[in-house]
């Protein structure tokens, strides 16, 4: 029954749907029609979230949605007086869709305007009508319905924004009403050794292969890339606060990426989780995110404690680089030298967040011990590319239609 419920009737609801006219989505075609899209499993099913596998083309997809019905989503207000001939133009489109977006990832209006970079929050607004605006027609009620529907879901809306600014999340594919399609990658699990499943990957560079150790030591440059990329290349810091092996992947190319962003806040709407009534520090916990009790004043402070880094460290690292994974190789100059890295990193707070009272030196602590794991693993990269070594204590066991 849980089968049943959680993917056939997704299918026949959309398409029912899709052929009344009221949503549309470059997949809705190859689903309802052609038979492309072809359903595997059911991956997560709760509280009207639905997570499902499937292959779209052939190619492995995973369907989302955070409402299991499309009438669960606030209806876009101006459609109720808008004239059915009388479409909304896409300059319109772009004008409510950068507010709902700005909302949704707790932007203001107004904020980054100035601040120039690619990175800023305005290019969210030349992003968007780039997008919305490459068209030369307007857009059908189907069209905005089933756009504000996927709009008003914060995972949809950091994906869909964040992708064309960075390699370190899950691409969007396409979307037919209010489900998406992302592209598949295997996600990293707690009890695996090596968290992410190695087979198949594809180092760059003059080798050929690589040890598991090695593509391991990829790996977390391309985390420690993350961090840096989330901590300095937007107009806010970008705070991931659920941070576990399940909530990341690799691509081929050893990439990290970030495939679960429900708890991931950009510094104004991170301040507003933070900034609430207190009697210990205990109460200032957000899951992975973490402030301070002001106890004079029973409040929470707004600025984060931890950071992304720390928490990496304390939970993925620490793992990864115990001597009892690295064996006999525990006791080698370098791997000594990344586990008192490591282990000062997983108790290091702030990682280059400027504290409101004195932070710049906790924000030099964390700059430096982001760039100490940087030089050692890069040596150690270069270390087991120039030896040739293989094996050791750590070897791995065993679109052209409307595109939202």
């Amino acid at each position: 029954m849980f089968v049943l419920e959680c993917e056939r009737s997704s299918g026949i609801i959309w398409c029912l749907q899709f052929g009344e006219g009221s949503v549309t989505g470059d997949m809705c075609e190859d689903l309802c029609v052609d038979g492309l899209v072809e359903y595997k499993r059911c991956l997560y099913y709760e509280n009207g979230k639905k997570v499902i596998e499937a292959r779209w083309r052939g190619s492995p997809v995973i369907l989302k949605s955070k409402l299991e019905n499309f009438s669960s989503y606030e209806p876009l207000g101006i459609l109720d007086y808008q004239d059915t001939a009388e479409e909304l133009s896409p300059l319109d489109v772009v004008f409510y869709a950068t507010l709902e977006l700005r909302n949704s990832l707790g932007l203001a209006e107004d904020e980054g305007e100035d601040e120039g970079g690619e990175g800023g929050n305005s290019s969210l607004a030349r992003l968007w009508q780039k997008k919305l605006k490459s068209r030369d027609r307007s857009y059908s009620q189907a069209e905005l319905a089933s756009l504000w529907s996927l709009l008003q879901q914060e995972e949809y809306t950091f994906l869909r924004v964040l992708q064309d600014l960075s390699t370190h999340v899950a691409k969007v594919l396409g979307s037919c009403g209010h489900f998406y399609a992302v592209e598949y990658l295997s996600a990293g699990h707690a009890w695996d050794q090596n968290i992410f499943s190695l087979e198949g990957v594809e180092v760059p560079g003059p080798r050929a292969r690589w040890s598991s150790r090695g593509k391991v030591q990829r790996v977390a440059l391309s985390f420690l890339d993350m961090v840096h990329h989330f901590d300095h290349d937007f107009a806010h810091k970008l705070h991931l606060c659920d941070i576990k092996p399940e909530n990341f992947a690799i691509r081929k190319d050893l990439t990290v990426v970030a495939i679960d962003v429900d708890m991931a806040f950009f510094e104004p709407k991170m301040r507003d989780i933070l900034d609430q009534n207190c009697s210990s520090d205990d109460d200032c916990n957000f899951f992975d995110c973490s402030s301070r009790c002001d106890r004079d004043r029973r409040r929470c402070s707004a600025v984060r404690r931890n950071s992304n880094l720390q928490v990496i460290c304390e939970k993925i690292f620490r793992p990864w680089f115990s001597p009892t994974l690295l064996g006999s190789k525990a006791g080698l100059p370098l791997q000594v030298e990344l586990q008192q890295a490591v282990q000062e990193c997983s108790e290091t707070e702030g990682g280059g967040v400027e504290e409101e009272d004195g932070g710049g030196e906790v924000g030099h602590r964390g700059h430096s011990v982001h760039l100490r794991l940087l030089s050692v693993l890069t040596r150690l990269v270069q270390e087991g590319g120039a030896s040739g070594e293989e094996g050791g204590a750590w070897e791995e066991r065993g679109h052209t239609a409307l595109n939202f």
